[in-house]
């Protein structure tokens, strides 16, 4: 895909029309374990694991009420966070109550706890995605950026999960994602990729506030200097393990939090005093009088047009413009 034919600003700046009564998106940090290495997480370069010893795993009680409240809307829940979600005992089991409310649900993981029960069972009941993160389209390049994590395993994976959906007809996009960063020849594992998958995403590499630049391609999409609105506030809304919800995705610590969806409900907080305050000043382009937005490195990556929304839509257009390949072997 020609990236630099994408628009990443607007003429307005708003709340997505989606979004106007809830958010389109809530993005769930749904555990804090990882069975992986990688030198570029951030959770690998700081202390926040430690503090979430008390809810490494999303509860019952916090996650259904997530779902419950979404489901209604036909809100997205993007299973992510401090680690794997597949290790989350209960991960195949909340997919699928989430999905049943009303849901709909996208994972991102690193594909390497999955069996043929776990991936028949999701895509059967109509998971909307499943990116896996692979960062690297060979295996010397792949241990190094996803140390403790096995290339065959991957591959097979991803693979059985484009099998099962084809044999069932699912709905389901099967994407997976690259980071842009220093030592990985993006062009070739794009190039991998794109013959197996539905999408490759190629993304910016992001410090996040811990990790050290090691970005392959610095190229804003937002004018720095500009200070046009992020729109991670105008669609979508994060949730820790306890149920806390902060200004955006960007604090990883939830340093920043100022409501919890066990006390108040989603929908009031999208609509309450505090995000407004938020999204007043941004589209006043005085975001950066925010403490977490004046130091964040990675809102000039932030794109209106380049998203989550457009990865599923470019999946989607490809298995319509096309039969599905032949995935074995």
């Amino acid at each position: 895909m020609n990236k630099a034919a994408i628009q990443h600003t607007k003429d307005e700046y708003g709340l997505r029309p989606e979004a106007e009564n809830f958010p389109m998106m809530v993005v769930l940090s749904f555990v804090y374990v990882c069975n992986a290495g990688c030198p570029n997480c951030p959770y690998n370069n700081s202390d926040i694991r430690q503090n979430y010893k008390d809810a490494v795993l999303m509860t019952d009680e916090v996650f259904h009420r997530l779902a419950d409240e979404c489901g209604p809307y036909g809100s997205l829940l993007r299973l992510s966070g401090g680690g794997e979600p597949m290790l989350h005992p209960k991960a195949v089991e909340h997919v699928l109550y989430a999905l049943d409310k009303g849901c709909r649900v996208g994972l991102i993981t690193n594909g390497s706890r999955f069996d043929e029960t776990s991936l028949r069972t999701m895509i059967s009941a109509g998971i909307d995605a499943i990116e896996f993160s692979v960062d690297a389209g060979d295996q010397e390049t792949y241990a190094v950026v996803r140390p403790r994590l096995d290339w065959e395993t991957l591959n097979r994976n991803i693979r059985l999960a484009l099998d099962i959906r084809n044999e069932l007809a699912a709905p389901t996009r099967i994407v997976t994602s690259i980071i842009n960063q220093q030592g990985v020849d993006v062009a070739a594992a794009q190039e991998y990729w794109e013959k197996i998958v539905d999408k490759v995403q190629v993304r910016k590499f992001l410090t996040w506030g811990y990790n050290q630049d090691h970005s392959a391609d610095a190229t804003p999409y937002l004018p720095p200097e500009e200070r046009l609105p992020c729109p991670w506030l105008f669609e979508r809304l994060n949730v820790d393990s306890r149920g806390d919800v902060t200004l955006c995705g960007e604090d990883i610590a939830f340093a920043n939090k100022f409501g919890n969806i066990m006390e108040r409900s989603i929908k009031e907080i999208w609509h309450g005093p505090e995000f407004g305050h938020f999204r007043e000043l941004h589209l006043a382009r005085r975001g950066h009088e925010i403490s977490i937005c004046s130091t964040c490195p990675d809102w000039q990556y932030r794109s209106w047009n380049y998203n989550y929304w457009k990865v599923l839509k470019d999946a989607e257009d490809k298995r319509a413009g096309a039969a599905p390949a032949t995935v074995n072997g």
